[in-house]
Formats: structure tokens, C-alpha cells, sequence
């Protein structure tokens, strides 16, 4: 049994189940209430989107930065829903400050002062394994966090590199199962960035909740099409409901 982690209420762990969704990035004021307010009809708890996002490409939409955290935090304030958003630098930290949930990126998994410097905070950290690194070396980058005294830490697989080309990356489920053998940390599936593709989220996100993941965190977009990053893999909000009512299903069969 995984240990729990409190967000403002919100168990995660321990054998709670937690629905965490949102847009890639945050693009407007309306986007985001919009998103938020129908993501958590359809059962999600917690909000993400991204004020800073490290892109493959200088020229891609890098994210608001400063004005997007303002506008998760008033969307916080709006739905009573906790938020988590990816951190890019140390340096940004201090705009961190009333953020719930700390993401580190793919990209940074060993970007090992930032990981320091998240270890001596008092956040939840979610430590997203990188697209080509071991559950091994994943653990290793969350002893960065918790050796400097933050334990607060989720574990997230979200795909790795492998030569399949059809997929944006290869979910590996059996990391559900293999990091509750080696670790009590909360694990959770981010279906949306491994597959790629809207129309794979689901049956994705259905066999992350059967390999008994802690939580599922999935992209959600009121207008995929013109989304400003990562339209492709973002399910409608009422897609998201759909998807939402399975997964509880599937909790329920298994529990």
C-alpha cells in the first residue's frame, strides 16, 4: 500500500484513486474556468496546466510563465480545486509559492539542483520519469527529493521512447506494478502524453486504472483543434466525462 499524500483534502495514495486533468497549457482566463469547471463535474479533483513549458522546438508556444500561474490560482480560488504545474527552472520557484502540486517534466527528471532545490520545500512534488530512463534511475531522481528532507513526492509514468513511431511514446504499464514493488510513493499514469492521439487516452487511461495506478492524469481541451500545445492527444470535455465514468467503473470492479 502506497503512503498518502494530502493536497488541501485530496487523499492520494493509500488506496485513493485521484482523477487529475486539464489543458496543456494555459492559453486564457476563460480557457481555463471553462476546463476547470467541466473537468470537475465529470469527477476530477485536481487541475493542471502549464505556465511554463519546455519545448522541443525555441519556436513553440512556451507557455504565460507569471500570468499563467495568476490565472491557475484564480482558478483555483473559482472551483475549490487544487493545482499542479510544471516548474522549468529553480529560479521560478518563488512563483511557486501557492501552487499545490510541483511538476517536474519529463525533460528535467535529472536536472538534479532543481531537484534539490524542490526537496527543500515543503510541496508535493510529481516526478515525471523521462522518455528514456530506467524505473531505476526514476527512483534515483526522487532520492534527490526526499534526501533533502521532502517526501511529499508522486511518481508519474508517462511513456517511454522506444522504436515505435505510430504512438508518441510506449505507456509502460508494468511500471505501475513494478514501482509498488519498489517503493511506497504514489503512482500515477499520464496516458495523454504517451499515446499522442486523442483516440488512444481512453482505452489507455482504462488499463492504467486496472494496473492499479494511483491516479490518472489526462489533457483536456474545450477546442483541441486550435489548442496552442499538444491539441492532438487533448480529449474533449465531454470526451473527459466519458473516459471519467469508465475509470470509475473499472476502480470499482477492482477494489
Amino acid at each position: 500500500m502506497s503512503k498518502v499524500l494530502d493536497v488541501n483534502g485530496i487523499k492520494i495514495g493509500g488506496g485513493n484513486f485521484t482523477l487529475i486533468a486539464g489543458p496543456c497549457t494555459v492559453e486564457s482566463e476563460e480557457q481555463i474556468l471553462t476546463i476547470a469547471q467541466s473537468v470537475r463535474e465529470s469527477g476530477a479533483s485536481i487541475l493542471r496546466g502549464g505556465a511554463f513549458k519546455g519545448r522541443t522546438s525555441p519556436y513553440d508556444f512556451q507557455g504565460m510563465g507569471r500570468e499563467g500561474i495568476e490565472l491557475l490560482l484564480k482558478t483555483k480560488e473559482a472551483t475549490d480545486m487544487p493545482v499542479v504545474t510544471e516548474i522549468v527552472s529553480k529560479e521560478h520557484l518563488p512563483l511557486f509559492d501557492d501552487v499545490d502540486i510541483i511538476q517536474v517534466g519529463a525533460r528535467n527528471m535529472q536536472n538534479f539542483e532543481l531537484l534539490r532545490a524542490l526537496g527543500r520545500t515543503d510541496k508535493v512534488i510529481l516526478l515525471k520519469r523521462g522518455m528514456s530512463n530506467t524505473l531505476r534511475e526514476l527512483l534515483m531522481s526522487a532520492e534527490y527529493i526526499t534526501s533533502e528532507g521532502n517526501d511529499k513526492v508522486i511518481l508519474c509514468e508517462r511513456g517511454i521512447r522506444t522504436f515505435e513511431s505510430y504512438t508518441r511514446f510506449t505507456l509502460d504499464l508494468s511500471s505501475v506494478a513494478a514501482l509498488k514493488e519498489l517503493t511506497d510513493l504514489p503512482v500515477v499514469v499520464d496516458p495523454s502524453h504517451a499515446a499522442g492521439r486523442a483516440s488512444l487516452v481512453e482505452p489507455m487511461a482504462l488499463a492504467a486504472a486496472a494496473a492499479g495506478a494511483d491516479g490518472i492524469m489526462i489533457e483536456v481541451h474545450n477546442d483541441p483543434k486550435n489548442a496552442l500545445c499538444d491539441g492532438a492527444q487533448a480529449l474533449t470535455p465531454d470526451q473527459f466525462d466519458e473516459v471519467a465514468r469508465k475509470i470509475m467503473k473499472i476502480r470499482e470492479a477492482i477494489v
